[in-house]
C-alpha cells in the first residue's frame, strides 16, 4: 500500500499483529464528523488514485457543512457485495452475459469477475405450500428443489466459474440474518490492510448490518454488478439526521413497536436519501438485536441508512456469534484508534435532529397497507373498522367501481397507486364504533366448520429478517404460545400459520429452551427458513376459505412480523396486512380475527374460562433469562462451521463446466440477457425524445412491487401466456421473483401487480392500459400495448406522482420498464433506489417542479409527448431541466440524474455498458 495525499498511512499494533491504516486524524476536520462519514472518509483516503478519488473530494467530505443541501460528488467503494437469490440470479445472467459481451468485442471474458467478495444467500425461494404438521419444513424444502433446480443448477456453475463468489445453499437462512451473525467483518483484514466493513446488497434491507456498525445499504442488481466489477458508487455527500434515544423501554414493548414507532417519525420527517445515525444515552439500553431492527427498517422509513456505531454491545454480539478473539480484538483497537467508538456523552454534529425517549414507546401495529401507518394496539379495533367501513361506503357512493376490488385506504394515510388524492387523507362517516359483517359458512376438507367474516385472521405469519433475528421477540413469542397452550387454547382453524425463522441458530435455541413443541402444538410449525410471507411466499390459503373469500368479497387479514405488508403483496386473497411483532403474530391467530380489542377483550376461552392477553404475555424478565440461559456461541460456530456447503440435495446437483455459461435455449428460468445485444464499442450520442405516448399514468407511492410483483403469476396474464406457450403447467408457474433470470417473463410482469390502478383507465386494477395504437384505445395488457408501440417505433413514458419506486430494491422494476420501450419517467419524486436503477437501465428520470404534477398541469395521458433538451448531455454536463411537451401543454421538468457519474451511465445507455466499455479500454 502506498501513502495518499494526506500521509495519514500508519501501522496498527493489536497483539503480535501489525496492520496498515489510514488515519483519520491526519485529515484535518475529521474529528467532529458523525461516525458514518468517518466510515466513508476513510473510504476515499484509502481508495485515492488522482482520478475517480482526488485529494478534493477527501477534503470536501472532512469540511463537511452538514446544514447545506448535498452537492459535492464523492465515489464510494464498498469493500463486498452481499445477494439474495432473487436479485441475485440475474446478476449472475448478466454477469456470465458480460462475459460473451466481452468476447464478441475482442476481450478476454474472465476480466469480468468480481474483484471484492461477493456473496449469496438463497432464502427468496421457499413458499409455504405446507403448514401445521411435522414435515411442513421437509416438504417445501423439496417442492423448493423441484420448482428451481435450473436456477440452483446456474448458481452452482457461478460459483465455480467466478472468484470471490460464494452462494449460502437454500434452507440455511435469510440473508441479513446470515449476514450479521457470519458474513459481516466489521472490520476488514485483507492483504494487510485494516478497514472498516463496507456492504452494498440486492436487496433494501441490507441495512440491517447498520446495526453493527457496518455501513452498507441496498442498490440495485446492476448497481451491485458494477460494485462487484471494481466500479465506485458514485454519490452526493449526504445529509445525516442525527437520532438521539434516551430512557428505556417500558415493559410489555418489543423491538417491533419500537421500530414502527421510529419509522413513522421519520417518514413524517422525512429523510428520503438521507443518513440517519443514532446516537445518546438510550443507545446503550438497546441490545444488538433492537439495533439490527431498526437498521433493517430504514427503507420503510426511507434512508439510505440507520447506523449505531461501535460499542461493547458489538463486541458482545461478535462474541456470542463465534467471531474469533483476534477479529474482535481488531475491531475494538480499530474503531478506538479511528474515533468510531460511540461515546454517548458526545453528540456529533449533525444536519437535522431528532429525539425519542424510550419510555415514550407503547405495543403497536402497521397497517393496512404501509409499515409507515402505525396505529396503538389500544385503537387496533377500531381503526380496523373505520378503513373497512370508509371502504364499502366509498364504493356504496360510487367512488370506487364494485367490481375493481380495490384495498382499503389506510387511515390518517394518503390514497396510494393511481388515487388522486394526493396528500389529504379520505374522509368518511365511520368512527369505528359499527361492526363491518357478513358471516359465511365454510367447511374444510376434514370436515372442520366455521363461519368466516370480515376481520377474520387469514394468515398468522413469523416471517422476515426483521423480527425472526431477534432472540427477544423470538423467545417471547414461544413464551406465549407455552402460556396458551397450558390454558387450552390453539390457532382459530381458518389461520395460516408458519414459522420461518431467519437462521438455523433460532430454532436451535428455540429447542434448546424447550419451547418448540409449543409453538408445533398450536400450529407455527417450523416451513422453512426464508423470507416466505413477508415478500409474498405465503403460499396458497386452503381451497375452501380462499372461495368463500373471493365468492363474498371478504376483507379477511394478514398479521405478520415482516417488513413490508403493500397492497396485493402478502397473499392475492388478503386485502388488509398488519405488521406486527412476534408475540402479537401468535395472539392474533388465537384470536383469529383483527375485529376485537386484543389489550382488553378475551382472546379466546380456554379450559378454565376466556383468556386475556395478559394472562399470555410473558415478563421481561422471564424472555431475558431463557435468552441467556438458551443461546450459546457454539450454535453459531456448529450452524455456520460449514455454511457454504450445503445437503446433499444442494451437494448432487448436475453443473455446467467452463469460463462460458452454456445457455439452454428451451429454459424458462434462466436464459441470455438483452442488455448488450448490438452494442458498439463506443456509445451513440444522447437524443431527444419525439412522438411518445403514456404506457401508464400513476398516482402517489408507486411501489415497486407495483412495479414488478414477486409473487405468483396469474393465469391468463402475458406471462402466464408465455410459459404455457413453452410447456410450462399452470401448477410450476412459480413466482415471478424465482424467474427473475428469465428476461421475457419479466418483462411480460412489468406493471403485472394485480392492485395496480393506471388512471388511463376507469375503476380497473392489475397490469392492463390504453392502446393508442389501435382505433378508439381499448383496453389492453400493458406488455401487449408496448410491444404494439414498438413495431411501430414509438417511445414510451410513464408519468406518476410522489414516492415513485419505493420499497425494494427490485432492479427488475427499472429491468422491464426499460425493455417495455420507456424512455423516460416524469414523477413528483421517487425514492432513491429506484430513481438510480433507472438511469443504471438508460431511462431519464425526470421530475415535476415543486407544487406541479399532472393534475396540476392537466395531463390526462392521452397526449403525444416531446422531450426536449435532453441532448446538453452530450456537451458533457447535466441539464437542469428539460422541455415538455404534451399535445397543447409545455412545461419543464428537473432533470434526476444528480451527479456526473449517473450522466456517464446514462450516456452509456446504462452502467453495465459503461463498465464494459471501459474494461475493453484498460
Amino acid at each position: 500500500m502506498s501513502a495518499n495525499s494526506f500521509g495519514s498511512l500508519d501501522k496498527l499494533q493489536v497483539g503480535d499483529r501489525s496492520y496498515d491504516i489510514y488515519r483519520l486524524d491526519a485529515v484535518e476536520g475529521s474529528a467532529r464528523l458523525p461516525y458514518s462519514l468517518k466510515v466513508l472518509l476513510e473510504n476515499l483516503l484509502r481508495t485515492e488514485d488522482g482520478a475517480n478519488v482526488t485529494a478534493d473530494h477527501i477534503r470536501a467530505l472532512a469540511q463537511w457543512d452538514a446544514k447545506a443541501k448535498p452537492s459535492k460528488e464523492i465515489q464510494f467503494t464498498p469493500a463486498r457485495v452481499i445477494m439474495q437469490d432473487f436479485t441475485g440470479v440475474p446478476c449472475v445472467v448478466d454477469l456470465a452475459t458480460m462475459r460473451e459481451a466481452v468476447r464478441d468485442l475482442g476481450g478476454d471474458p474472465t476480466r469480468i469477475n468480481p474483484l471484492a467478495p461477493a456473496e449469496m444467500v438463497i432464502d427468496h425461494s421457499v413458499i409455504v405450500d405446507y403448514f401445521g404438521s411435522p414435515d411442513a419444513f421437509e416438504r417445501n424444502v423439496q417442492r423448493e428443489y423441484e420448482r428451481n433446480k435450473e436456477r440452483y443448477q446456474f448458481l452452482r456453475w457461478g460459483q465455480t466459474a467466478f472468484d470471490e463468489f460464494k452462494v449460502v445453499p437454500p434452507g440455511t437462512g435469510i440473508v441479513h440474518q446470515v449476514n450479521i451473525e457470519h458474513l459481516a467483518r466489521v472490520v476488514f483484514d485483507r492483504n494487510g490492510v485494516a478497514y472498516p466493513d463496507t456492504c452494498v446488497g440486492t436487496d433494501s434491507h441490507t441495512t440491517m448490518e447498520n446495526g453493527i456498525g457496518v455501513l452498507g445499504w441496498g442498490v440495485g442488481g446492476i448497481e451491485a454488478e458494477a460494485a462487484m466489477l471494481g466500479q465506485p458508487i458514485s454519490m452526493l455527500i449526504p445529509r445525516v439526521v442525527g437520532f438521539k434515544l434516551t430512557g428505556e423501554m417500558p415493559a410489555g414493548t418489543t423491538a417491533t413497536d419500537l421500530v414502527l414507532t421510529i419509522t413513522e417519525m421519520l417518514r413524517e420527517h422525512g429523510v428520503v436519501g438521507k443518513f440517519v445515525e443514532f446516537y445518546g444515552e438510550g443507545v446503550q439500553a438497546l441490545p444488538l438485536a433492537n439495533r439490527a431492527t431498526i437498521g433493517n427498517m430504514s427503507p420503510e422509513f426511507g434512508s439510505t441508512c440507520a447506523i449505531f456505531p461501535i460499542d461493547d454491545e458489538t463486541l458482545k454480539y461478535l462474541r456470542l456469534t463465534g467471531r474469533d478473539d483476534e477479529q474482535i480484538a481488531l475491531v475494538e483497537a480499530y474503531a478506538k484508534t479511528q474515533g468510531l467508538w460511540l461515546d454517548p456523552s458526545v453528540e456529533p454534529e449533525f444536519s437535522e435532529y431528532m429525539e425519542l425517549d424510550l419510555a415514550t414507546v407503547v405495543p403497536s401495529l402497521a397497517g393496512p397497507k404501509r409499515p409507515q401507518d402505525r396505529i396503538s394496539l389500544a385503537e387496533a379495533k377500531q381503526t380496523w373498522r373505520r378503513d373497512v367501513l370508509n371502504y364499502a361506503e366509498s364504493v356504496q357512493g360510487g367512488a370506487a367501481d364494485e367490481a375493481s376490488n380495490e384495498s382499503f385506504p389506510a387511515s390518517d394515510s394518503p390514497a396510494i397507486s393511481g388515487d388522486t388524492a394526493g396528500d389529504k387523507p379520505r374522509q368518511h362517516g365511520s368512527n369505528g364504533s359499527e361492526r363491518p359483517h357478513n358471516p359465511v359458512p365454510v367447511t374444510l376438507e376434514d370436515g372442520t366448520s366455521f363461519e368466516l367474516d370480515h376481520g377474520h385472521v387469514a394468515v398468522a405469519a413469523i416471517t422476515s429478517c426483521t423480527n425472526t433475528s431477534n432472540p427477544y421477540v423470538m423467545i417471547g413469542a414461544a413464551l406465549l404460545a407455552k402460556n396458551a397452550v397450558d390454558k387450552g387454547l390453539t390457532r382459530k382453524p381458518w389461520v395460516k400459520t408458519s414459522l420461518a425463522p431467519g437462521s438455523q441458530v433460532v430454532t436451535d435455541y428455540l429447542e434448546r429452551a424447550g419451547l418448540t413443541p409449543y409453538l408445533d402444538k398450536i400450529g407455527f410449525n417450523l416451513v422453512g427458513y426464508g423470507c416466505t410471507t413477508c415478500i409474498g411466499n405465503t403460499g396458497p390459503l386452503q381451497p375452501e376459505i380462499s372461495k368463500a373469500v373471493n365468492d363474498n368479497d371478504l376483507a379477511v387479514t394478514a398479521v405478520l412480523s415482516g417488513n413490508r405488508n403493500f397492497e396485493g403483496r402478502i397473499s392475492p386473497d388478503v386485502k388488509m396486512n398488519y405488521l406486527a411483532s412476534p408475540p402479537l403474530v401468535i395472539a392474533y391467530a388465537l384470536a383469529g380475527t383483527m375485529d376485537i380489542d386484543i389489550l382488553n377483550d378475551p382472546i379466546a376461552e380456554g379450559a378454565d374460562g376466556p383468556v386475556r392477553l395478559a394472562d399470555l404475555w410473558p415478563a421481561p424478565e422471564e424472555v431475558a433469562a431463557i435468552v441467556e440461559s438458551s443461546i450459546g456461541q457454539e450454535m453459531f460456530t456448529e450452524s455456520y462451521a460449514d455454511v457454504f456447503k450445503g445437503d446433499d440435495r444442494w451437494r448432487n446437483l448436475d453443473i455446467p463446466t467452463g469460463d462460458l455459461f452454456e445457455w439452454d435455449a428451451s429454459s424458462t428460468y434462466v436464459r441470455k440477457a438483452p442488455y448488450f445485444d448490438g452494442m458498439g464499442a463506443e456509445p451513440e450520442p444522447v437524443a431527444d425524445i419525439h412522438g411518445a405516448r403514456v404506457l401508464a399514468k400513476l398516482g402517489d407511492s408507486v411501489t415497486t412491487d407495483h412495479i414488478s410483483p414477486a409473487g405468483s403469476i396469474k393465469a391468463g396474464t402475458p406471462a402466464a401466456r408465455y410459459l404455457e406457450d413453452n410447456g410450462v403447467a399452470v401448477k410450476d408457474f412459480n413466482s415471478y421473483g424465482s424467474r427473475r433470470g428469465n428476461h421475457e417473463v419479466m418483462i411480460r410482469g412489468t406493471f403485472a401487480n394485480i392492485r395496480l390502478r393506471n388512471q388511463l383507465l376507469d375503476g380497473v386494477e392489475g397490469g392492463y392500459t390504453r392502446d393508442f395504437t389501435q382505433q378508439d384505445a381499448p383496453q389492453a395488457f400493458i406488455y401487449d400495448a408496448a410491444q404494439n408501440y414498438a413495431a411501430q417505433g414509438t417511445p414510451l413514458v410513464v408519468i406518476a406522482g410522489k414516492e415513485y419506486g419505493s420499497g425494494s430494491s427490485r432492479d427488475w422494476a427499472a429491468k422491464g420498464t426499460a425493455l417495455l420501450g420507456v424512455r423516460a419517467v416524469i414523477a413528483q419524486s421517487y425514492e432513491r433506489i429506484h430513481r438510480s436503477n433507472l438511469i443504471g437501465l438508460g431511462v431519464l428520470p425526470l421530475q415535476f417542479k415543486d407544487g406541479e404534477s399532472a393534475e396540476s398541469l392537466g395531463l390526462t395521458g392521452t397526449e403525444t409527448f416531446d422531450i426536449t433538451g435532453v441532448t446538453a448531455l452530450n456537451e458533457g454536463g447535466i441539464p437542469e431541466e428539460v422541455t415538455v411537451k404534451a399535445d397543447g401543454k409545455e412545461f419543464t421538468a428537473v432533470v434526476r440524474i444528480d451527479t456526473p457519474g449517473e450522466a456517464d451511465y446514462y450516456r452509456n445507455g446504462g452502467i453495465l455498458q459503461y463498465v464494459l466499455r471501459n474494461l475493453l479500454r484498460k
